[in-house]
């Protein structure tokens, strides 16, 4: 209103003062992206001054210009800001370029409010939609963000389809507590729970060395819909992620999904077809008669025991020469990990509106074989986002999902029954014919507790996931003056989902037989209903003075409700071929409830003097029913300062040099204590009739405070010859104090363990990411990236004895926490001492990312190098212990020269088992020709504005030593810090694909 009114008493001026007319006047016009569509919300300065608007849905903006001449500054998300020197009224219309640099998009800097990158003092990662799907289209969101920025290590859990990967920034966060960052997608708190299927009532993997979730279970982040995100921003330490308080000790991984563009409706299609088969696989050991006689025969004093151990070798020496005679040895292992898994991934998304509306709306249906039969991922998305704005001064945006999924994940990991196929294989012998009759009947293997063909094709082992994620925000603008504004922001979320787990083994598997010790069949039936909505009210206050002076203040109020409930239903003694639970002759059923209310207030201010130097300074508060006391308040500070030196007037602006900024931020957030962790827990029994309850073993303490992170941020960044060079470079110390761990109790108190705040952690690390363009010609463009980090973990503080955990004792390796040392050090028994024989965390990372174009062909690649790391790999003991090691006749190990490799590693020390697992990985290639319009026929043409094709794929070469299937495993999933031990995985495999899209 200001503006017209100021517009009208200047058009009386101009009857009375005609001088002035010659210097001032109207610029008109509008602003568009390169291909000419309309950039609405495009930010016009006049230069110098606080004089500004912004274009409307249609790209159209006016802006009155006091003095003429007089230069105009236009900028948008994502694109080079564009100056223009005007000398008189007239029509302007502009086209902006996508900004190279990355110096002009926006990273977040509140839970309302983002800044320019250039000023930011944080150092937040973001990956674009290209970078996540425009090399090659990724089975999982979280599997997409491999070795695309510094800070992260992400590692695959399990090869199985569906996903199973965890995250990890910047080093150890807890040591029991979470591991994993929040992920916040469109303003929706997202929950990422790994929920176990009950297997462990078959594998009885938690019975020995931990009771971790060894079920091997999928992550939630992995139903997000990878073709819907526009961008990604990570939060990756305190200093950021403190505005998230209580739940960002481990990092925030914020998600932004696609929006409409205004203008004519578009529509896009793509449709990927391709492949996985398994990157690598042992193969057989080369057998023969006296081999096969000195692995079953055992000498004895006892000349009756030793002919009957001699005559038990002969009768498998007997088998093997038969078998090896009459058709060949089998490679069970090809049989098993040997397919190859079909994939089909399609695509169809449309986007457009007008001023008033805009929509964005996608559909994506995945159907993927895994490499083993029986297993297999399939998936249906459905995205629906809409943006009304319903005067000048409201408007409201909607993002709505819908996903299905259905994942079959075999059975797999460790176990202590000898009934997952990958301990049944390591223990299986080529001689033996395990493949059913003409009647479907398998046999029973005589060597060992399972027919692992039989399990593969009989054992059901489902997840299947209904999943609604809808999220809403209002924005008013309260007020608009000349040098202030206030806007009031309302946000909800709801994440919703209904979990079904289903393991079911029939009552004829070799293992479920009682006369072999089995149950007689075993049904497990899980559901999980998983409510969590959020709500936040915020207002954000900005001010301009006269010399640039802007100040930006933001105060708001956030609500977060979760509440889950998990029923398992365990029915052994089946009847007949039942499946039912309520068809058994025992059945038991475990609950799981875990509610919680967090509330909370966020303030920051925010003072900006001409982009030369940005404070920052934020108090987040918190309170949650997850604390001992739900009324007491945690504080959660944040500071930052950033410097840019180049926007001084001694720098000289044609200089080759175009950034240089000094950043410096500290921040605090909290981690809660794990669930069950504030109170005693107990378990009911029924005897002759009478229930009764009994304790757990662990103790419950409601003074148990939450973990506490703080972290200091120092950086710089630079930016060379007009963007065709930039390096960013971080240094950070982070402390966790207060950390949580579990104490032993003496038996008499009647518990064994409670969880206490007992120590202090603390991560150092570096951070560097160089950006380059190396050849920028009319028809050729090489864009090179190059990002590299280290972290190094120390424990600083122990308040109770060291102690082993995250493996399987010390004999086989085994993570230990002691003062002093770092948090992933890996210790072996060597007699009556321990010794550190490794260490889980990396050496360091690096990731090579390329794009390499020429007119309209495209190569781009992604290699990642991880250096040092080691894993506890104890597949390698189980395969020797059954004789079937590929390389157990090799003497590679054994410094004499005379022992194999097979016998050497059981006897020899626990560092045998300790491996180097670094690799050097192609983790995505792509290469496309994109047909435009005018290349298509004229049939075509009329209606397709192109056509983008080629051939893609990840993880197709694989360089490493590890003695195993690959370096990336995690028998105890992801949520822990001790990743790294492997038993018995399903492999990981390499995926080849053909791709195309169709723009219409």
């Amino acid at each position: 209103m200001k503006q017209t009114l100021f517009g009208k008493l200047y058009f009386l001026l101009f009857f009375v003062l005609p001088t002035v007319v010659l210097a001032q006047g109207t610029i008109k016009g509008n602003t568009t992206d390169e291909s000419g569509m309309p950039l609405p919300g495009v930010n016009v300065v006049v230069k110098g001054t606080m004089n500004g608007t912004t274009s409307d849905f249609d790209g159209i903006y006016e802006i009155r210009v006091n003095n003429f001449p007089a230069t105009l500054v236009f900028s948008y998300l994502g694109y080079a800001d564009k100056e223009v020197e005007v000398t008189g009224t007239s029509t302007l219309d502009v086209a902006l370029k996508e900004s190279a640099t990355g110096l002009d998009e926006v990273v977040v800097t509140g839970l309302a409010t983002s800044v320019k990158r250039s000023n930011s003092a944080n150092a937040v990662a973001s990956v674009s939609a290209a970078e996540l799907t425009g090399r090659t289209p990724p089975s999982t969101l979280d599997g997409a963000l491999y070795g695309k920025f510094a800070g992260a290590v992400v590692n695959s859990n399990s090869g199985a389809p569906g996903g199973g990967i965890s995250v990890k920034l910047r080093g150890a966060t807890s040591i029991t507590g979470n591991t994993q960052p929040l992920y916040i997608v469109d303003g929706v708190y997202i929950d990422n729970s790994s929920i176990a299927g009950g297997l462990n009532v078959v594998s009885e993997a938690a019975g020995q060395g931990s009771d971790a979730n060894q079920d091997n279970p999928s992550n939630r982040i992995a139903d997000i819909n990878p073709e819907d995100i526009a961008n990604i921003e990570i939060l990756k330490g305190a200093s950021a992620a403190a505005i998230y308080g209580s739940r960002a000790a481990a990092g925030v991984v914020i998600i932004t999904t696609k929006k409409g563009v205004a203008g004519e409706t578009k529509f896009k299609f793509s449709q990927s077809t391709g492949f996985s088969q398994a990157i690598r696989l042992f193969g057989l050991r080369n057998y023969s008669e006296d081999r096969v006689f000195d692995l079953f025969y055992s000498p004895s004093d006892d000349p009756s025991e030793d002919q009957s151990s001699r005559d038990a070798a002969n009768a498998q020496v007997a088998l093997f020469s038969q078998a090896k005679n009459s058709g060949g040895l089998i490679d069970y292992e090809k049989e098993i990990f040997g397919e190859k898994g079909l994939i089909s991934i399609t695509n169809f998304s449309m986007s457009g509106g007008d001023e008033k509306t805009r929509f964005f709306s996608g559909i994506t249906y995945n159907n993927e074989n895994g490499i083993v039969k029986n297993t297999g991922y399939e998936k249906a998305s459905i995205r629906l986002n809409l943006d009304h704005r319903a005067t000048d001064y409201l408007k409201f945006a909607l993002s709505s999902n819908y996903i299905y999924s259905s994942s079959d994940r075999g059975f797999y990991n460790n176990d202590n029954t000898g009934a997952t196929i990958g301990v049944g294989l390591v223990s299986t012998y080529p001689w033996y014919d395990l493949f059913p009759n003409a009647d479907g009947v398998y046999p029973d293997y005589a060597l060992g507790a399972s027919n692992i063909l039989q399990t593969r094709d009989q054992v059901t082992n489902n997840e299947k996931i209904n999943r609604v994620i809808m999220g809403g925000t209002a924005n008013l603008d309260i007020y608009k003056a000349e040098k202030s504004n206030l806007e009031l922001i309302l946000r909800g979320g709801l994440d919703f989902y209904q979990l079904q787990t289903r393991a079911i083994f029939p009552k004829d598997l070799q293992f479920q037989k009682p006369s072999n010790g089995g149950r007689n069949g075993v049904s497990v039936q899980g559901e999980t209903i998983n409510k969590n909505y959020n709500l936040s009210a915020f207002l954000v206050h900005n001010y301009f003075t006269e010399n640039n002076l802007r100040f930006r203040t933001q105060a708001g109020l956030t609500n977060e409700f979760f509440d889950r409930n998990t029923d398992l239903i365990t029915a052994t003694g089946l009847v007949a071929s039942e499946t039912n639970v309520d068809q058994a002759a025992n059945t038991g059923v475990d609950q799981t409830r875990v509610r919680q209310e967090d509330a909370g207030f966020f303030v920051q201010e925010e003072v900006n003097f001409q982009d030369k130097i940005i404070a920052t300074v934020g108090l987040r508060g918190d309170k949650s029913s997850n604390n001992g006391n739900a009324n007491e308040m945690a504080y959660y500070p944040k500071a930052s300062l950033a410097l840019s030196l180049n926007e001084f007037d001694f720098w000289k602006e044609d200089s080759f040099w175009n950034q240089l900024k000094l950043r410096v931020a500290y921040g605090e957030a909290g981690n809660f204590p794990p669930s069950g962790a504030l109170f005693t827990s107990y378990n009911a029994f029924s005897t002759d009739g009478i229930l009764g309850i009994s304790l757990i073993g662990r103790r419950g303490d409601s003074e148990l405070k939450s973990e506490r992170q703080k972290e200091l941020e120092f950086g710089t960044d630079l930016n060379f010859f007009n963007g065709r060079l930039g390096l960013s470079a971080t240094y950070y110390i982070k402390m966790v104090d207060d950390l949580i761990l579990l104490a032993s109790l003496e038996p008499s108190t009647g518990y064994t363990q409670r969880y206490v705040n007992a120590g202090s952690l603390r991560n150092k690390g570096i951070e560097i990411s160089l950006n380059t363009v190396p050849v920028a010609t009319e028809n050729f463009q090489w864009d090179l990236g190059v990002n590299f980090f280290k972290n190094a973990s120390e424990v600083t503080q122990l308040d109770v004895p060291a102690y082993n955990t995250g493996a399987f004792g010390a004999g086989l390796g085994s993570y230990r926490l002691e003062e002093g040392k770092s948090a992933t050090q890996i210790v072996g028994s060597y007699g009556d001492e321990l010794r550190v024989i490794g260490d889980g965390e990396p050496d360091f990372q690096m990731g090579f990312s390329n794009n390499l174009s020429y007119k309209k062909l495209q190569l781009s690649f992604l290699w990642q190098w991880k250096q040092g790391g080691d894993n506890i790999n104890l597949t390698n003991l189980l395969s020797d212990l059954n004789g079937t090691s590929a390389d157990y006749d090799d003497i590679t190990l054994d410094p004499a020269g005379v022992t194999p490799n097979g016998k050497y590693r059981p006897d020899a020390n626990a560092d045998v088992f300790v491996q180097d697992a670094s690799y050097l990985r192609l983790r995505e290639i792509g290469l496309y020709y994109t047909l435009d319009s005018e290349n298509l026929p004229n049939v075509f043409g009329d209606y397709v504005e192109s056509v983008k094709f080629g051939l893609s794929g990840s993880n197709l070469i694989n360089i490493f030593d590890y003695n195993s299937y690959d370096p990336e495993v995690s028998n105890f999933g992801g949520g822990t810090i001790f990743t790294g031990v492997e038993v018995t995985p399903f492999p990981s495999s390499k995926r080849y694909m053909f791709n195309v899209a169709i723009n219409f």
